[in-house]
């Protein structure tokens, strides 16, 4: 089975039959008038009642572009499975502890997550799709470069949140919290889409030429069904929005004019960057456009520089397109319809491109948020996969002040950070084992920016932080439970990846923190599906995804998520899966506990 190691030893440049040309002209106008929206299927429940279950993969090989085949081929079908029962979990917990003394006694909190939702302008000029279909016999991976489901990333969203809506009414919701990576390739115009569509606005989700847009199903325009206003959400930073393809920085000298690549007519060539980062400005390669007028989101445009002689193929321009920075991406979130205005960047602590802030989501609870940024610095030299975990100086020492403040004050804390922590290799690792999602360290021992802590620097300061429950995250597109257990059982916390909206499974996840007889914590972590209703973009994006992981080489392995050995990280068959998770609490913060809520009362007694 091929892993990400293998996955950038491989050379990508063979031939596939693709359809090549340059694109067809057409208005880039915005598309008049209006659409209704996708309705959700009318049950809505999460995978504690009912869990997607992919069909087995078909005999008959097909590649990821051959949509029209799919289901010929019986590619992308499932079928709704059992229930999938929380996980009880006691890795913190000392020697000896019994469940059946923690009766849920009180709910103190619940919110909801999404993450790495990556909306994508698949008519952009300068994306990666040609390099995505050369590596899938190689990697489970080059699914994250191309796949269809980048026809409907904003249908798929629009379905979560109607899902979220629909179990906020029948039990509120507190708040949603994004962990990152809401654009996929740090480009205006998807950022906007995304915004628009938590706000409940009209989505265009088309660009350029606006190819069929008034026929093909994923380019029409829809209405948004918007967040619940009475929900506010908050918002993380992700590599893909502040790099391009959320792994080069956009001034990036290897290729100084990669931000004009957003807005040119050209479409994007380059040679194998996965293997050498400096081929960015080797055009060797057309990477291609999704050709919107199509049912089947057809690729042209895409082939090696030979197959084009008459020069580099092109389309219509589109200043939507263009690449923003942190500030620019960060002040987006002021241009919203929804709560809080700036989704957390309008706390005290972020501004001036320092995507980090705190906040008290119940003033009556003494628990908070502290976001951060965790994602590399545009000018930290490296010329590798900018997706490794940095602190740099001013947000190690704002995560230290904010910690230490959260002890001074009584609170309980939980970190939403985009790129979890010791689940992937350290970066340089021994020799063959790179991984490009491990905490970085800058190779060049003399470059001025490093990181400003090691991982294991890093994990114990978290551990001398008794009322730290939680450190979530996305970024790997898992579903991952880590327990980091200290010598002291009080110190421990738990680490939990939501995993992505985009690829398979397609889940958010919910949180209850529950207070228990016992005087622990149960925290309640819970996959949900999107409740999509048959026929929609969204259910086309389903099957997609499920489509990818049956034709992409080693694609089971994006559930063996444990490269490092660790026993608290658990195998998923199936993608999926639900945990309730204990912490033990201090006798002072228990004690504080009891003091504000003697009888429970004020979250509903049981």
């Amino acid at each position: 089975m091929f892993d990400r190691r293998d996955f950038l030893k491989y050379s990508i440049f063979t031939t596939v039959p693709l359809a090549s040309g340059p694109a067809t002209a057409g208005s880039a106008g915005g598309v008049q008038g209006s659409s209704a929206g996708y309705a959700i299927a009318s049950e809505v429940f999460t995978t504690l009642q009912n869990t997607v279950v992919r069909g087995a993969k078909p005999a008959k090989a097909a590649h990821l572009y051959e949509v029209a085949t799919f289901r010929q081929y019986g590619y992308g079908n499932w079928t709704l499975g059992a229930p999938l029962a929380a996980e009880k979990r006691t890795d913190l917990m000392p020697a000896g502890y019994e469940v059946s003394g923690a009766s849920q006694k009180a709910k103190l909190l619940s919110f909801f997550t999404i993450s790495d939702i990556h909306i994508t302008d698949k008519e952009s000029p300068n994306q990666l799709i040609y390099l995505g279909l050369q590596t899938e016999a190689v990697s489970p991976f080059s699914a994250s470069m191309y796949s269809p489901v980048m026809m409907c990333t904003t249908h798929v969203l629009d379905a979560a949140i109607q899902t979220v809506n629909a179990l906020h009414a029948k039990s509120p919701i507190d708040f949603g919290l994004s962990l990152g990576d809401c654009c996929n390739s740090s480009q205006y115009n998807e950022l906007r889409w995304y915004i628009d569509v938590l706000d409940g606005k009209l989505i265009n989700p088309s660009s350029g030429a606006r190819l069929g847009s008034d026929r093909i199903d994923y380019q029409k325009p829809y209405q948004a069904a918007g967040l619940n206003k009475a929900i506010p959400w908050y918002q993380t930073l992700g590599n893909h929005d502040h790099f391009w393809m959320g792994s080069i920085p956009l001034d990036t000298p290897l290729r100084p004019d990669l931000r004009d690549t957003y807005t040119s007519d050209k479409v994007f060539a380059t040679g194998n960057i996965l293997t050498d980062p400096t081929a960015i400005n080797k055009p060797l390669a057309f990477m291609g456009v999704i050709d919107g007028s199509t049912p089947n989101g057809d690729i042209k445009c895409a082939g090696p520089k030979e197959k084009f002689p008459a020069g580099p193929p092109t389309v219509v321009v589109d200043k939507d397109r263009r690449a923003i920075n942190r500030d620019q991406w960060m002040a987006e979130f002021f241009k919203t319809s929804s709560s809080p205005v700036g989704h957390g960047f309008n706390l005290t602590d972020a501004k001036a491109g320092f995507a980090c802030y705190s906040f008290l989501p119940k003033a009556n609870l003494p628990l908070k948020m502290i976001v951060l940024d965790n994602t590399q610095r545009d000018d930290d030299g490296s010329s590798d996969v900018h997706g490794h975990g940095f602190l740099d100086l001013p947000r190690w020492s704002w995560l230290k002040a904010e910690l230490a403040a959260g002890d001074a004050a009584g609170q309980l804390m939980i970190i939403a950070a985009h790129i979890p922590l010791a689940v992937d290799e350290t970066n340089p690792p021994p020799a063959g084992k790179t991984s490009p999602m491990g905490w970085w360290v800058n190779p060049d021992a003399k470059a001025p920016v490093q990181n400003a802590v090691s991982l294991p620097d890093l994990i114990s300061e978290l551990h001398r932080h008794p009322n730290l429950l939680l450190w979530l995250s996305g970024h790997r597109h898992v579903n991952v439970v880590k327990a980091f257990v200290a010598p002291q059982a009080e110190n421990s916390f738990w680490q939990v990846e939501t995993p992505s909206l985009r690829d398979f499974p397609q889940q958010f996840r919910t949180f209850e923190i529950y207070w228990n007889a016992d005087s622990t914590l149960s925290i309640v972590a819970t996959d949900v599906d999107p409740a999509i209703q048959n026929g929609t973009p969204a259910a086309k994006s389903r099957s997609y995804a499920i489509a990818a992981t049956q034709i992409v080489k080693g694609a089971d392995a994006i559930e063996d998520v444990n490269p490092t050995g660790d026993a608290s990280i658990h195998r998923m068959p199936g993608g999926s899966y639900n945990a309730e998770l204990f912490k033990k609490l201090t006798p002072a913060m228990a004690q504080k506990l009891q003091t504000l809520f003697p009888t429970f009362c004020n979250y509903g007694c049981k």
